[in-house]
């Protein structure tokens, strides 16, 4: 099972505050635990809404709409993408993360959709199309 690992930005990650060097270091020693299990796939950190944009879908139109975005508690500041059994060891590993943000943080956890949820929606040629698609881009198949 794979599972998104959501940080919520604050006032300090969309000001564009960075981690000072313990929390750095701290974050580092995380990961490294996270890689040597073989649960953590990949993680980032985002910059600023401020340098983001959304791209707002009605119908056949587009329209852009530059950061920063208003609404801090509904901003992510970083993720990591987790490989594990459950959703419980998913929070046992968050739980044992350093805290992301300077005071009060909030992560957020979603489980990711894997092929075989979509059940007969994904016919044989789409699921072929969609393992063609992450063989050439190097993603595995799940």
């Amino acid at each position: 099972m794979r599972f998104m690992i959501l940080v919520k930005a604050d006032k300090n990650s969309e000001a564009g505050v960075l981690p000072d060097e313990k929390l750095l270091t701290e974050m580092g020693k995380y990961n490294e635990e996270l890689v040597k299990a073989g649960v953590m796939l990949a993680g980032e950190g985002l910059q600023p809404s401020s340098k983001g944009a959304r791209v707002r879908f009605s119908g056949p139109k587009r329209t852009v709409v530059d950061g920063p975005f208003a609404e801090t508690k509904d901003l992510i500041a970083g993720f990591w993408l987790f490989q594990v059994k459950s959703k419980e060891e998913a929070i046992e590993w968050v739980k044992r993360m350093p805290n992301p943000m300077p005071g009060e943080s909030e992560i957020e956890i979603r489980q990711v959709f894997e092929t075989e949820d979509f059940g007969a929606a994904l016919t044989p040629e789409l699921r072929e199309a969609e393992e063609r698609l992450r063989g050439q881009s190097g993603m595995k198949a799940r």
